[in-house]
């Protein structure tokens, strides 16, 4: 008798059901059922925005080369379960060889970022010239909690293009994937646990956006979104965010993410804070 698999979120470093016990059927592209889908509610984002919290002080001050570092070992054990994360993006009905392709991706744009780990600042920080007979230098900061809304198309590399910004400087995830095919962050998730990332750093819901995009928006631990949103979501995202002025960070769900655009450094500065220090010369 096949014994199905039974999903489960990825939160604080633990596999979790919904507090709910809400799932729904996840079927293949013919119709057969394949496993049962937990839908995650506004009490599992509160604990997972816990769970993160309680990682961003140890995350924050890791040294960008170890970031980097277990941001590589992600990447070698993304391409060992390649084939099996390829079957589970084709199970929304794209072909094998798109969804190899996202795998193939995906793998090079961890890869890219977690060579960004320890070059991000020198290209974002500055040194000020002043009038005075100091040093002024602009340095960089992770934010703390960031959540993410990721598109519903390209389920796995949707969902790290928005992630890998995120903690390549310091901050902590919390993120909604694909609610149409959420089948790749599961398996994401199993990653995550064996790879040498702390436990809650990322933290994986699948569930409904019509439930929990409001809960994202005005929950007040959360210090920036960056959503991949249709317009009625980024009106509800930046209306519920403007009580904390949170910062939101939209990005078009029609956007190509396969692009070389987003292996930018530029979206890790959409996600970190600037402060300016003062020092005196010759002291």
């Amino acid at each position: 008798m096949k014994i199905t698999k039974t999903p489960k979120c990825y939160v604080g470093g633990a596999f979790i059901r919904s507090e709910s016990g809400r799932v729904r059927p996840l079927n293949d592209s013919s119709g057969t059922f394949l496993a049962n889908i937990p839908v995650c509610s506004r009490k599992d984002l509160r604990n997972a925005v816990e769970a993160a919290a309680k990682a961003g002080p140890g995350w924050a001050k890791r040294s960008a080369y170890n970031r980097g570092q277990i941001l590589y070992r992600l990447a070698e054990m993304l391409e060992a379960r390649g084939p099996e994360m390829s079957e589970a993006i084709a199970l929304s009905g794209t072909t094998k060889n798109n969804a190899s392709l996202e795998v193939r991706t995906a793998i090079d744009r961890i890869v890219h970022f977690a060579g960004w780990t320890d070059k991000y600042e020198a290209i974002l920080g500055s040194v000020n010239p002043v009038a005075t007979s100091h040093f002024n230098f602009t340095v960089t900061e992770p934010m703390g909690i960031i959540g993410i809304i990721a598109p519903d198309s390209s389920p796995l590399l949707g969902l790290l293009t928005l992630i890998l910004p995120a903690i390549t400087s310091g901050n902590t995830v919390v993120a909604l994937v694909s609610e149409t095919s959420p089948y790749p962050s599961i398996l994401l998730g199993e990653m995550l646990a064996t790879s040498d990332l702390p436990a809650g750093v990322v933290n994986l819901l699948t569930g409904e956006r019509k439930e929990l995009i409001p809960t994202f928006a005005t929950h007040a631990h959360l210090r920036a979104i960056s959503a991949s949103a249709t317009t009625p979501e980024a009106t509800l995202l930046q209306q519920g965010a403007a009580d904390s002025l949170k910062r939101v960070i939209l990005h078009d769900p029609k956007s190509d993410w396969h692009s070389p655009t987003h292996d930018s450094p530029y979206p890790i500065r959409d996600l970190i804070e600037f402060k300016t220090v003062w020092h005196p010369i010759g002291t």
